[in-house]
């Protein structure tokens, strides 16, 4: 038996925002598939260069009451980056929390607009460590 990984879907809220979130973390769109019937938006974003693994935004146009407010149950999603200090003070810089810092210069943990644990993990070995990062307090859960 032959298996393919696909995607990884997430519901969102709020469907301009979770894109420009997952812009941040440097995912393109890649496609878009919209249902009249069903209601529904699926955006699937992506790192340049892996359109074959894209996690799936998908938003129903009526809302979503059950979506919860700790997606915690999820898990997280996870993406290597090439430098965490430069990730993490970019998404700082653009209003989101580092809920775990990088104190290891190796992970850390951010959320999305919809509450989805995401892990930064360094590419490669772990930075030194470095301020202000080494001295940071972790905020909220991740």
């Amino acid at each position: 038996m032959s298996l393919k990984y696909l995607h990884t879907m997430v519901r969102v809220k709020d469907l301009d925002q979770s894109m420009a979130f997952y812009a941040l973390l440097g995912l393109k769109e890649t496609r878009r598939f919209e249902n009249e019937g069903g209601r529904f938006t699926l955006v699937f974003m992506a790192p340049p260069g892996q359109e074959d693994c894209p996690v799936e935004l998908t938003y129903n146009w009526d809302g979503d009451d059950a979506l919860p407010s700790d997606s915690r149950h999820f898990g997280h999603l996870a993406y290597r980056v090439p430098n965490i200090y430069e990730t993490c003070q970019h998404l700082m810089d653009n209003g989101v929390t580092i809920n775990r810092p990088p104190r290891d210069g190796h992970m850390a943990f951010v959320r999305s607009p919809d509450n989805i644990s995401i892990e930064l993990l360094q590419e490669g070995d772990s930075l030194a460590p470095a301020e202000p990062w080494a001295s940071m307090e972790n905020t909220g859960h991740w």
